[in-house]
């Protein structure tokens, strides 16, 4: 969130903190732990839906959480141009050190251009190597201050407490070293944190304002979403008249879905507001996924989340999927519970349909039952991608695979009748093993194929014979085997299909 300058109006507001780190560091556990200590206990007024941010207090001072999916949704914001953090905090698993989605963290803080914090977790577990973790770190160009560099950190514990409050204190030392200030003269602007769509309120946007003062009545828009603001609600679903830059809020009378990490501002009239919405950037939402050619294969998906954000962060991960051997491809995503439309659009688009933290209709239900159409719901982004992930692989032929045994000269003829011969020699490099597939060459040519039927040793049956020994072998196959040949034996294996 930009800093404002050259203003006799400026007042002191709270900073916004988004917390990254790898899928397991912990940084869930920090967020749930700050939230259960700091934030009062009150009635949600019905809001029971994820709504991306919440404020917790620190000796009277305010702190704003944004409460991500993931990198992905903080990547959305930050690619709309959404300045909407003023910190960071990078959570680190002290015991594994630097992850490989430690590292897209510290990249998205550093294009973020944000100050920011290592909490540096889970001290209390065995394996735990400070000196090390800082190490990779500092591999990484984040010096911490105890290594001689400026980046602070903090040691943190989830079960013991320990840190929690240590963090706090720091963010709101950066805080003030960030000197944070606004106009509340200012138009109002601010960023789309999360929106959904509420069974019995319609569509519920939470955002967080960066500029002005924020009443009832206003009306917002952004580039694909506009409309009349009926109601505000705290982060905790109590009724307001107003809000605060900094303050995460909950409204009511937006007349589309705005995408998340879009900026807003105010508008004198819906009339100037509809005006503003560009159909091409609406239009061109979503991922775009490969060219499909006649003959490539296709899974087909319907998409349905607990909010806008999870469904941008899951389309952002299945990108990455590696797609030349079969393509994914997106019928429908969209926030929202899954019905008997969403069943009846993945039974003629043969579609599967994936849920995150979403319910399902009983009719939606009955009617999947009935055309044996999959419905699978998660609560764990990465358990979702997973799925669909092995599901692509599935539709994948088998790859053959040829591992290399040995190699045999051939010594001896003993016996021959039909496709048939027994034959003596000497392992030359490798083993021999019975069921192995043979090549006859000669002359560096291939002149045969067959299998090994049987395998001797001196004169007893064996199931290998190594290098330097020689071995009798019983060859069914193409090609008259000659004196001074070289037999190769390979076995081929099955493998899945690999993206």
């Amino acid at each position: 969130m930009a800093k404002i300058k050259n203003s006799e109006n400026l007042v002191v507001r709270p900073p916004v903190v988004v917390v990254l780190g790898h899928v397991d560091s912990g940084k869930t556990s920090i967020l749930d732990a700050i939230r259960k200590t700091r934030v009062a206990a009150k009635e949600t007024g019905g809001i029971t839906q994820h709504i991306g941010a919440y404020q917790v207090e620190k000796d009277g001072r305010k702190i704003t959480f944004i409460d991500t999916p993931g990198h992905e949704a903080f990547s959305a914001m930050r690619s709309r141009g959404a300045k909407v953090a003023d910190i960071a905090v990078l959570v680190v698993d002290s015991a594994k050190g630097v992850e490989p989605q430690t590292k897209e963290a510290i990249l998205h803080i550093k294009k973020a251009e944000i100050p920011f914090i290592v909490a540096l977790n889970k001290i209390d577990m065995p394996g735990v190597n400070l000196m090390k973790t800082k190490g990779e770190l500092a591999k990484e160009d984040v010096l911490v201050e105890s290594m001689g560099g400026k980046i602070p950190s903090v040691e943190t514990s989830v079960p013991t407490g320990k840190g929690i409050d240590d963090l706090l204190n720091m963010i709101l030392l950066v805080a003030e070293m960030e000197d944070l200030k606004y106009d509340p003269e200012t138009a109002i602007e601010g960023v789309i944190i999360e929106s959904h769509l509420d069974s019995k309120k319609g569509i519920t946007v939470s955002l967080i304002l960066t500029q002005g003062v924020f009443k009832i009545g206003e009306v917002i828009g952004t580039v694909s979403a506009f409309g009349k603001i009926k109601s505000i609600a705290d982060f905790q679903g109590e009724s307001i008249e107003r809000a605060l830059p900094s303050d995460p809020i909950i409204v009511f009378g937006f007349e589309q879905m705005p995408k998340v990490g879009e900026s807003f501002k105010a508008f004198p009239d819906l009339e100037t507001a509809k005006k503003n919405i560009n159909i091409e950037k609406r239009e061109a939402g979503g991922v775009k996924f490969t060219e499909i050619g006649p003959d490539q294969k296709v899974l087909n998906l319907i998409l349905k989340t607990d909010c806008l954000g999870s469904a941008e962060a899951i389309e952002g991960i299945l990108k990455e999927i590696p797609q030349e051997k079969i393509v994914l491809r997106i019928l429908k995503s969209e926030a929202g519970d899954v019905d008997d439309g969403d069943v009846k659009i993945a039974k003629s688009g043969r579609a599967k349909i994936f849920g995150f933290k979403t319910k399902v209709s009983p009719v939606a239900r009955n009617i999947a039952e009935r055309e044996n159409i999959r419905i699978a719901n998660f609560e764990i982004i990465y358990e979702l991608v997973e799925e669909i992930r092995r599901l692509m692989e599935r539709e994948l032929a088998p790859e053959i695979g040829r591992i290399n045994l040995g190699k045999m000269r051939v010594l001896a003829k003993f016996l021959e009748e039909k496709n048939r011969q027994v034959i003596g020699g000497r392992v030359l490099e490798g083993q021999v093993e019975k069921g192995s597939q043979i090549e006859v060459i000669r002359d560096d040519e291939i002149i045969g194929r067959g299998k090994l039927v049987n395998l001797q040793k001196n004169k007893k049956e064996a199931d290998a014979v190594e290098k330097g020994q020689e071995c009798g072998i019983l060859y069914e196959g193409s090609g008259k085997i000659e004196k001074e040949d070289i037999l190769v034996f390979f076995k081929e294996e099955r493998k899945k299909g690999e993206l």
